[in-house]
C-alpha cells in the first residue's frame, strides 16, 4: 500500500493555519500534519529537526510568522528570531531531508512607493521592522534551500483570529461613528482562498522554487474595504475617511502594495477570485459563527 504523500503546517493556529485546516478535508490523497506553536515553535531548532526525523514530510508550509507589526518596531530581536532565523532552519532542514518548502512572506518587503502592481522582482525596501524580518526570512530561505517556493501575500483576514475585517464588524456594532485610512492601497487576501492556492500548487505535481504573488483580485483602500464591509453586514456606523497622518502608529505602513499575480497564474492551477467573492464568504461563516 502506497503511502501518502504527508503535509507538515506550522503555525496551525493562526489564520492561515486555521483555514488551512478547514481546506484540507478537500485533498484526501494527502496526510496532514497540523503543528501550532505550543506543538512545534519554529524559534526550537532542535526541535524542528527531532519533528522532521521523526516524520520525514513530502512538504512543509510555514504559516507560522511573528506578526505583530507595530510591536516589533520594540521587539526586533524576537521578530527577527522567527521570522527570519527560524525561516533559515526550516528551509536547511527541508533540504536535507529533501521536504518540499512554501513560505510565507508579505507585501511589506516592498516600501509603498509604486504606483503600478508590483512584480516579484521588483526593488524590495521595507519600512518597518516586520517587513525587515520578512525579508530577511526569504533570503535566508533561498540561500539555504533553492527549492524554496516563497509566496507573499497581502492583507490576510479569516472568520479565525484577530484580523481587519472582525474589527471592523465589532466596531460597527459598538459604535456610531469611525476613521479609517484611505492613503494605504492594496488587496486584501481572504485566507482561505490562499489556502487552497497553496494545495493547488502542491496537488499540481509540478513544484517551479522561487518567489510568487498572491493576494484577491481588486485594487481598493482600507477605507474602501471598510465601506464593503458595512454594506455586507447592514451597519448604519458612519465610516469617515482618514490619512496616515491622523492614524500614526508605531510602524509606519507602505502607502501602496498592491500585488501583481501575473506570475503564479501562468505557473500553478490556482483561482485567482476577485476580494468581494472572498470577503462575502468571510462575512457568512463569521454570522453563522456568531448566530
Amino acid at each position: 500500500m502506497m503511502l501518502k504523500p504527508t503535509i507538515l503546517v506550522t503555525g496551525a493556529n493562526g489564520q492561515l493555519g486555521c483555514e488551512m485546516q478547514s481546506a484540507s478535508s478537500a485533498y484526501p490523497q494527502f496526510s496532514f500534519m497540523f503543528f501550532s506553536r505550543s506543538d512545534l515553535p519554529v524559534d526550537n531548532f532542535d526541535k524542528i529537526s527531532e519533528f522532521f526525523k521523526k516524520y520525514h514530510p513530502s512538504f512543509c508550509i510555514n504559516c507560522a510568522a511573528y506578526t505583530a507589526v507595530d510591536k516589533a518596531e520594540s521587539d526586533k530581536e524576537n521578530a527577527f528570531l522567527v521570522n527570519a532565523e527560524a525561516v533559515r532552519v526550516l528551509a536547511s532542514t527541508c533540504c536535507s531531508f529533501k521536504t518540499k518548502f512554501i513560505h510565507i512572506s508579505t507585501d511589506y518587503v516592498f516600501d509603498g512607493n509604486s504606483s503600478i502592481p508590483l512584480k516579484e522582482e521588483d526593488k524590495t525596501n521595507p519600512v518597518n521592522i516586520y517587513g525587515a524580518s520578512k525579508l530577511k526570512g526569504e533570503e535566508l530561505a533561498l540561500r539555504e534551500n533553492v527549492e524554496t517556493v516563497i509566496i507573499r501575500t497581502s492583507w490576510v483576514y479569516s472568520e479565525f483570529g484577530n484580523n481587519f475585517v472582525k474589527t471592523m464588524i465589532r466596531l460597527m456594532k459598538e459604535r456610531e461613528a469611525i476613521n479609517v485610512v484611505d492613503d494605504q492601497i492594496g488587496s486584501p487576501t481572504y485566507a482561505h482562498d490562499l489556502a487552497v492556492a497553496i494545495l493547488n500548487i502542491i496537488q499540481s505535481g509540478k513544484f517551479v522554487p522561487g518567489i510568487y504573488n498572491y493576494s484577491n483580485e481588486g485594487e481598493i483602500s482600507w477605507y474602501d474595504f471598510a465601506l464593503a464591509i458595512k454594506e455586507m453586514i447592514g451597519s448604519s456606523c458612519k465610516v469617515n475617511p482618514i490619512p496616515s497622518s491622523q492614524y500614526p502608529t508605531p510602524a509606519k505602513r507602505p502607502h501602496y502594495s498592491l500585488l501583481d499575480k501575473t506570475k503564479i497564474a501562468a505557473t500553478y492551477p490556482v483561482t485567482i477570485k476577485n476580494w468581494k467573492e472572498g470577503l462575502a464568504l468571510c462575512i457568512d461563516k463569521i454570522e453563522k459563527r456568531t448566530t
